[in-house]
Order: structure tokens, then sequence, then C-alpha cells
């Protein structure tokens, strides 16, 4: 059954009501009926011990003196009452009018007084009974109250809750669907709110509720998933834009360099020119979409990290050979200083190789002829640290936060230029923080950068657990 929220609430209020004032109306019906037998059972004992202090009172005088006193005190007595009084020998002193209908009454066995309720000449009543001393004799004296007016009170109690209690929860339960659509219309301004956000409009925003209540963490919390979805969105549309002007220029490129070569016959050494930008451009190409492909399983969740302890000053001096290559016929001064010993850290060897060699590739390229590149490894008891300085160009201030973002240059025309597309940053970032760590920059425009990466050190012996990890000259 697809009930909307406001009839499930209204139906369980309404079960809810409903047992709860049957159980009420049991507990009620329950209390009232002890409630008049209690009164009743009073009321017969007060009669009672009146008529026992009657008798005791004349029965020092005879008999006929005490049937004389019975007589007078039944002529008057109020309420309704009647009794009557037997002698040791079950001779009745008195008996009412209603007593002399046949009526079993149990015996009375001793002097605690027994209650018992039956009909006299059709009428209902609560009778008392009691033997007690008086003068030396025994009485047994019978008292009964009519219990008519109390049946008459309780079957118009019960005719109340019959015609009352339907009612009430009727009432109370239209009340309820009112109340709960009250309370839910801020649910169904959040929905009508919702279902016009698309694509094209993310930038909208729930209302939020004034009370502070769960509905207003509900909205507040929708509102942060959409900022996060608007913001994650605006970063990949960003992201494809530039990866598709990424792609195109090399594309463009070899498609314009192979058309161009093939139009007329050209010589052994054009074709091999022409042949060599074009595979420049593909292996260009090719780094691009491994970057793409690498930071896509990234945020899949599909990359995992092998992580064991391995010594960084052999990763550092293996990423400054690498470097020199990368260098090429720029003269760059690129050096590296360590502790001169072995720095432990928990790491993936692959991805601390990359992460060495994306930092110094993006130091060599923004660094001028004649500049300087340098690696410096830092140890401490809970951190290690790798700076990787240079005597670039530099980043201005206000761009430090933004060149870990995916296809962020700080100069795009000179990073197509040095064949970037803004991407290695993002994934050393990535990188480092799969390792518990984190990566900061600072800079200075025209007196270079320097990249500090720290590393959480590992603890207990698991430093002894060392990574077998060829040497720097064997790579």
């Amino acid at each position: 059954m697809n009930l909307t929220i406001r009839t499930k609430l209204t139906a369980l209020y309404f079960v809810v009501l409903a047992a709860s004032l049957s159980i009420f109306v049991c507990i009620g019906d329950v209390g009232f009926r002890r409630s008049i037998e209690v009164t009743v059972n009073d009321a017969s004992s007060v009669n009672l011990q009146s008529l026992e202090r009657l008798v005791e009172r004349s029965a020092p005088k005879g008999e006929a003196k005490v049937q004389k006193e019975l007589e007078e005190l039944a002529s008057w007595w109020p309420s309704g009452a009647v009794f009557e009084v037997a002698d040791a020998n079950q001779r009745w002193i008195f008996r009412s009018p209603q007593f002399l209908q046949p009526a079993e009454l149990p015996a009375v066995a001793g002097s605690a007084p027994t209650f018992l309720t039956t009909n006299l000449n059709h009428i209902q009543y609560r009778i008392a009974s009691r033997k007690f001393q008086a003068s030396g004799q025994t009485y047994e004296v019978h008292a009964a109250v009519p219990t008519e007016p109390f049946d008459r009170a309780l079957d118009h109690f019960r005719d109340i809750e019959r015609e009352t209690v339907p009612l009430l929860v009727v009432v109370a339960s239209l009340l309820g669907y009112w109340l709960s659509g009250r309370s839910l219309a801020p649910v169904k301004r959040i929905i009508d709110t919702a279902e016009r956000i698309g694509v094209d409009g993310l930038s909208h925003r729930l209302e939020v509720p004034r009370p502070r209540d769960e509905l207003r963490r509900l909205t507040e919390a929708l509102n942060a998933m959409l900022e996060r979805i608007d913001a994650s969105f605006q970063r990949i549309t960003q992201f494809t834009a530039d990866a598709s002007h990424d792609l195109r220029t090399p594309v463009t490129v070899i498609r314009t360099v192979a058309e161009v070569t093939l139009r007329k016959p050209r010589t052994k050494q054009q074709y091999t020119d022409a042949l060599a930008k074009i595979l420049r451009m593909s292996e260009e190409t090719t780094s691009l979409l491994e970057n793409l492909l690498t930071l896509a399983r990234a945020d899949a969740g599909a990359m995992g990290m092998e992580l064991r302890v391995v010594d960084l000053d052999i990763h550092v001096r293996k990423a400054q050979e690498r470097a020199i290559l990368l260098a090429g016929g720029k003269s760059l001064d690129i050096e590296v200083r360590t502790p001169g010993g072995p720095v432990w850290v928990r790491a993936d060897a692959i991805a601390i190789d990359r992460l060495l060699l994306i930092l110094l590739d993006n130091a060599i390229k923004y660094t001028p002829e004649g500049g300087f590149c340098e690696i410096e490894l830092l140890a401490a008891s809970d951190e290690i640290q790798i700076l990787v300085r240079d005597s670039g160009i530099g980043i201005p201030e206000r761009e430090l936060s933004l060149i870990f973002e995916r296809s962020y240059r700080t100069d795009s025309a000179r990073s197509r230029e040095s064949g970037g597309a803004g991407l290695g940053l993002a994934i050393g970032r990535w990188i480092v923080e799969m390792h518990g760590g984190t990566i900061t920059a600072e800079s200075q425009i025209g007196a270079g950068s320097l990249f500090r990466v720290c590393l959480p050190a590992p603890q207990g012996p698991a430093i002894h657990s060392r990574e077998s990890v060829p040497s720097a000259a064997a790579v």
C-alpha cells in the first residue's frame, strides 16, 4: 500500500488513541464497579452496626422490646435499607417484607460480616450478615442495601462511554490529520524545491525552517549535500572541458603534421622530422590519458596502495637521476640533501617514485636556465618531510591553494608549451593523502617555490621489516 506519511501517522494515531481509550474505559468500568461495591459494603456494614447497637441496647428489656424497637427503626430508616433479625433458635424477631420472599442466604459461620448480592422481591440488594452476642444471647442479623441506584449510575456511565468514546476518537483523529499536515508542510516545501533542482539549477538551495528541529537539521544537511554536489559538478565540468582542450591540441597537431606531410613527396629527413613530431605528441597524449585514468580510478576507489616500510633515501636518489634525464639540455643544478643514512617510511614504492617525479618535473619545467632544483629529506621521530625547492618563476600567493586542483594552471599558455595538463599536482596530492600525509606549497614570484610533503613516520618494530628496494645506481 502506497500511503503517505500523513495518512500513516493519522492511522497510527487513531489506533493508539482507540487502544488507549479502550483500556481507559475498561479500567474506568472496573474502578466504577469496585467503587460501587465498596460504597454498598460500607453502607451495609454501617446498617449492620446500627442494628447491633439497637439490639444490644434493647435485649436486657426483653424480646418484645427488641421487636418494638426494630419495627420503629424500619418505619423511619432512610435509604431504603431492609433487614431481619433472628435469635439463636433461628426464630425471626423481625423481618422486613422483602425478606419474606424465599431467598437462599449463606449460613453465617462467625462474627465477621459476610456480603452477598442477591434479589429480594425482584430488586437487587447487597446483604451484610453477621452473628453477635447481646445479653448472653446469640443473634443473627441480615442488613440489605438496594444496589439499583448504583447499577443505574453504572449503566448511565457505560452509555456515555459508548456514545462519546467513538466520537472522541474520530474527532481526535481528524485533528491529528490536520496537525500532521501542518507539521509536514515543511517537508512538502522541501520536496517541491528538490523537484525543481536539476543539472542547470544546482545553485538553488532549500528554504531552512525557522524552528530548530529535525526538519531544520534535515534541510541544512540537504543544502550541504547540494553544495558538495554543485562543487563536484563544477569541478567535473571544468575538468572535462580542460581535458577535452588538452586532448584536442595534440590530436590536431598530429593530424595537421600528417596531412601536410602527405600533400607532396618529402625528403627522408622531412619524413623523419614529421614522424618525430607525431611521436612526441603521441607520447604527451599517452601521458595525459594515463593521468586521467589514474584520477578516474582514484575517484572510484579502485586504486589501492601496497604499503611497506621503504628507505626514502634510495627513492630520492633514484628520482634525482631521473630528474637529470628530464632536464635534458637545460643547464640546471639538481641536488639532493639527506640525513646520510636510511630514512624509513611506510609507503607504496611505485607511488612514492611517481610523487617525486611529479614534483621534480614541475620544478624543472618552470625553472629557467642556470637555476637549481633541490630535494631535501628530513627525518623526525613522528614525521618524515620531503622538501622540493626550485629557483623558478614562482606562483602568485592567491593561487597557492588552487594549484592542487585538477587542470588548474597558473599560466595556461606556458603550461601547454611545456606539455603540462594541470593534472600532476592533483595526482601528487592524492598519493600523499593515500599515505596519510599532507602536501603544501610556498612560493614567491621570481624567487622560486617550495613544495613540502609530510608523511607519518613508522612506529615500533616495523622499521626493521625493510623492503628490498634496488639501489639508485641499478635503476
